[in-house]
């Protein structure tokens, strides 16, 4: 990639500038410094000046686990050099974080297509207002986009070259997923991937086993060591096991209406129902006519649901016999229709947070297809929306012509489990899928022009 950089250097050094104004455009102009990122940085102040790793009461510092140690850890180390709470330090240094992401991604297509996608992809990946959007917000999103880039582009390094001899490419493939990790629990997803793609070259006994096993192990039990001390921790501090972070980011001892949670299942599609209706619970009143028609299959039950909405909003808070009444209602709707519950909404789900316009981060509204927003942000709805599906449609155009792309098979499952995994939650939220962009990017740049692509079909039948 070096050599590539030296060759281009004027191109390299245009898309970089032009890819740093565009992430300053959205640290000066919309910083995203959310609730989630006070929670962040509230354990990394406490963590720095009391050695606590916990949030902030009334009258004390309670340690907590609702949150992996890679971020805080991160924000630690800036706030310490720039000073405290010094959130736009965050996000310039996420803004370089970033400008490195493209780079590795760059290098990926280098590895797997040609110099010339590499060109592509770093480009697209510069200019991506996807990727400068969450620059631009102190959250685990850039990290975990670079951490993930970085583990599927040392392990194609160590699948070129695999051998017992070759393990370093491992190793730092196991530190960078262990990278993901710390940040996010579903950062696990790499390791799976992984594991499940050399469990396949296994099989079919196109490579020798024992380099694949070897492989396995490394990146295995490097990806997860950090987690033992953090267990460990949980065990002594919290009198809990606790290898990763609770899934609803709940304290110990406190309730969790699993029963709500059902029920929002069984009819959530839509990122703007997580915003009206999940994200208020409990504490904020649900209005029912933000309802979807999909939340009822008949008149008896909108009735129901419309009286334990009403008795939610009497008290603001979910009780073990409302949630129970919740759970019941939940359970009635997945027998009626299990495939809605286990098929069909899951697929919405994934779709929505594939395609629909990324303006979270932005005042836009988030039901951009009614267009009752001011002028400006339907139009910016609509254009984030069309580079999206363009994104999505110039990607799976280069799976078609990139058939033969080395690792393939690699890339694809990541993507695949991915997306299979997060239809599973209550809340889609479109950045999820944004880890997915590397693989994206680069199967997108496979239909830059004037190319040949570096595989040939006896090695795709090999490697994908």
């Amino acid at each position: 990639m070096r050599e590539l950089v030296r060759q281009n250097f004027r191109y390299f050094l245009l898309a970089i500038l032009a890819g740093i104004a565009l992430r300053l455009f959205f640290i000066f102009r919309f910083p995203g410094v959310t609730t989630d990122s006070f929670v962040y940085g509230d354990i990394a102040k406490n963590w720095l000046q009391h050695g606590i790793y916990g949030l902030s009461g009334p009258e004390e510092i309670s340690p907590t686990y609702i949150r992996l140690p890679g971020y805080p850890a991160f924000l630690a180390f800036i706030f310490a050099i720039f000073g405290m709470e010094h959130y736009r330090a965050v996000l310039v240094t996420q803004m370089f974080v970033d400008i490195g992401t493209c780079f590795i991604i760059a290098d990926m297509a280098r590895r797997v297509i040609s110099p010339r996608a590499a060109k592509a992809t770093f480009v697209l990946a510069a200019v991506c207002p996807f990727l400068a959007n969450y620059a631009a917000a102190a959250l685990t999103e850039t990290l975990e986009i670079f951490f993930t880039a970085l583990a599927l582009d040392f392990a194609i390094v160590g699948l070129d070259g695999l051998g017992f001899k070759r393990m370093l490419p491992w190793l730092a493939c196991g530190l960078a997923v262990a990278g993901a990790i710390l940040l996010r629990p579903d950062g696990g997803l790499l390791l799976v991937t992984i594991g499940v793609y050399l469990a396949r070259l296994i099989l079919r006994h196109r490579q020798p086993i024992l380099p694949l096993l070897w492989a396995g192990a490394i990146v295995a039990t490097v990806a997860l060591a950090p987690l033992v001390p953090w267990t460990l921790r949980n065990l002594h501090t919290m009198r809990g096991f606790e290898p990763l972070a609770p899934r609803y980011a709940n304290e110990e001892g406190e309730y969790v209406p699993m029963g709500f949670n059902h029920w929002v299942k069984t009819w959530i599609a839509d990122y703007a129902s997580v915003e009206e209706i999940y994200w208020p619970v409990p504490g904020g009143a649900i209005d029912p006519a933000k309802l979807p028609s999909r939340a009822f299959d008949s008149e008896l039950q909108k009735k129901q649901t419309l009286q334990l909405i009403s008795d939610y909003n009497q008290i603001l808070h979910i009780d073990p016999d409302l949630d129970a009444r919740f759970e019941a209602l939940a359970a009635a709707r997945i027998h009626a229709a299990p495939l809605r519950y286990y098929l069909w909404l899951p697929l919405l789900r994934i779709t929505d947070m594939w395609l629909r316009p990324r303006t979270e981060m932005l005042p836009a509204d988030s039901r951009w297809w009614e267009f009752n927003d001011d002028t400006k942000w339907s139009a910016v709805a609509v254009t984030f929306g069309a580079i999206g599906l363009a994104y999505v449609l110039a990607a799976l155009a280069g799976l078609v012509r990139g058939y033969a792309i080395p690792h393939l098979g690699l890339l694809l499952a990541f993507v695949v489990l991915r997306s299979v995994f997060l239809g599973t939650l209550e809340n889609p939220e479109p950045r999820y899928t944004l880890e997915c962009y590397p693989v994206l990017l680069l199967l997108a740049s496979a239909l830059a022009p004037g190319q040949e692509l570096k595989a040939d079909a006896g090695l795709s039948k090999t490697c994908i």
